[in-house]
C-alpha cells in the first residue's frame, strides 16, 4: 500500500476525519456548557472526559453513517496516528499544569495543542483542509490566551472552528466518495 491508497482508506474508514472533528466539537461545546453554567474547574474535566470519549464516538457516527470507522490492517499510515494520539494525551499534564497558574489559559492550550495534531492529519488523510483547521484552532488559541479571554469563550469558540471544519469534512468527503 502506497502513500496515497494509505490515505484513501483512511479516508474511506473514517469519512475523511468528519466524524471525529464532530465528535471532538460536541466536547468542546459540552465543556463550554459546563464553564458557563458550572464552573471553569469542572469544564477542564468535562473537555477531559469528552476528549477521552472523541474516538469512540466519531467511529459510531462513522458507522451510523456508513463508513467502516476503521483503516485496513497494516496501513502504514496508522502509526502516524497512533504517534499523534500519543503527542496529544503527553501534552495533556501540560495543559492541565498550566491551567494551575491562569485558569483562562486552559483552554487555549488545549487549542494549541490540538491544532498541532490536526497538522498531522493533513497527512494521514491526504487533504489540506487540516493545515487550514490545525492553524485556524492554533492562532485562535493563541490570541485567546493572549487576550485571557474567559474559558466559556474560548471553549465555545472552539467548538465553532470544529463545528464549521466538520461540516466542511463532510461535504468534501462526499464529494470525494463520488468521484
Amino acid at each position: 500500500m502506497n502513500v496515497i491508497e494509505a490515505q484513501a482508506d483512511h479516508r474511506r474508514g473514517y469519512m475523511s476525519g468528519a466524524a471525529g472533528i464532530l465528535a471532538s466539537s460536541i466536547a468542546w461545546f459540552v465543556a463550554a456548557y459546563v464553564a458557563w453554567q458550572i464552573s471553569a474547574e469542572q469544564a477542564v474535566w468535562a473537555l477531559f472526559i469528552g476528549g477521552m470519549l472523541i474516538y469512540p464516538v466519531g467511529v459510531v457516527i462513522s458507522k451510523v453513517l456508513g463508513a467502516s470507522g476503521t483503516a485496513s490492517k497494516g496501513n502504514p499510515l496508522g502509526s502516524l496516528a497512533i504517534a499523534s494520539t500519543f503527542w496529544l494525551i503527553f501534552s495533556l499534564p501540560l495543559a492541565y499544569v498550566v491551567s494551575q497558574q491562569q485558569l483562562e489559559w486552559f483552554f487555549p492550550a488545549m487549542l494549541l495543542v490540538i491544532g498541532g495534531r490536526y497538522l498531522t492529519f493533513a497527512t494521514l488523510f491526504g487533504m489540506r483542509l487540516y493545515w487550514l483547521l490545525g492553524l485556524a484552532l492554533a492562532g485562535v488559541g493563541f490570541a485567546l490566551g493572549y487576550g485571557m479571554a474567559a474559558p466559556a469563550l474560548s471553549a465555545v469558540v472552539g467548538a465553532s472552528i470544529e463545528l464549521v471544519f466538520a461540516i466542511a469534512a463532510f461535504v468534501m468527503h462526499a464529494r470525494w466518495s463520488r468521484a
